[in-house]
């Protein structure tokens, strides 16, 4: 295996003169965007360096009680994102769906991934639980917050053929079926989408992080697919479990329909 290049400290700055030379091209081209991408360059800049610490510290200090920490942190920051990414008003029995969902979909999902796929050993190695809780985390919270919307969205636009439907003798399940499923389609189908492009339109980014590591491709192949699949079940299952709980939310115990307007 060839040697693998490690980035000197010029390559880095390097990269940032690429940056400045985009934020050139957006003003003078009028785009007022200068701002965001300033912050999240030198935001991800500075995350990166302090996860890349904390993680050299958790590596030589392994301990189920520091991974436990870490995984409450990123379940906590994650559920906070989707919270506020959602613009419309979420109540607090919705909120409590999210939270629920979040946890319930992500853990057992990483609880079978790590114990029944990978084999990790002890179960609290945080050179493979951080990673992959990351991953999987990271991508149930955009599927649940693409969900979060759509369905929010879509109960209020639709407001008058739920309630027409109920009227006719319809269930609150029966009225928002189709609202939920195509909540659950807007949440995973940039999944699928992202899953049918792999290894024709792009190499994702674990994968090309392992290949440029040293590792043999066909190991990278490997362990991407597994995460693949893991991230597909996690978002599948965090969506299916906040989509069927959280219509419930827009009616109340008479089967009537409660939308603030």
């Amino acid at each position: 295996m060839d040697k693998v290049i490690d980035l000197q400290l010029y390559q880095i700055i390097a990269s940032y003169i690429f940056i400045a030379i985009l934020l050139f091209i957006v003003k003078i081209r009028g785009i007022s965007r200068e701002k965001e991408i300033l912050i999240s360059a030198v935001r991800m800049t500075l995350q990166l360096i302090l996860t890349g610490y904390i993680l050299v510290y958790l590596f030589n200090n392994t301990h189920p009680l520091y991974t436990i920490i870490i995984l409450m942190i990123m379940e906590i920051f994650s559920i906070y994102n989707i919270f506020k990414r959602t613009k419309m008003k979420l109540s607090l029995s919705l909120k409590k769906i999210i939270a629920v969902s979040m946890l319930f979909g992500t853990l057992s999902s990483l609880v079978y991934f790590l114990l029944v796929v990978v084999h990790i050993s002890p179960w609290y190695d945080p050179r493979y639980f951080i990673p992959i809780a990351g991953m999987l985390i990271g991508n149930s919270m955009t599927g649940i917050s693409l969900g979060v919307t759509k369905l929010i969205d879509e109960m209020h636009s639709q407001k008058h053929l739920i309630e027409s439907a109920l009227m006719l003798g319809a269930t609150p399940k029966m009225a928002s079926k189709e609202i939920v499923d195509r909540s659950f389609d807007s949440a995973v189908l940039p999944t699928i989408n992202s899953m049918l492009g792999i290894g024709i339109v792009f190499l994702p980014g674990m994968m090309t992080g392992q290949i440029l590591s040293g590792i043999s491709p066909l190991t990278a192949i490997k362990y991407q697919i597994a995460i693949m699949l893991g991230i597909l079940g996690s978002v599948s299952l965090t969506v299916i479990l906040f989509v069927q709980l959280g219509y419930k939310t827009f009616f109340n115990n008479d089967d009537q329909l409660i939308i603030d307007e």
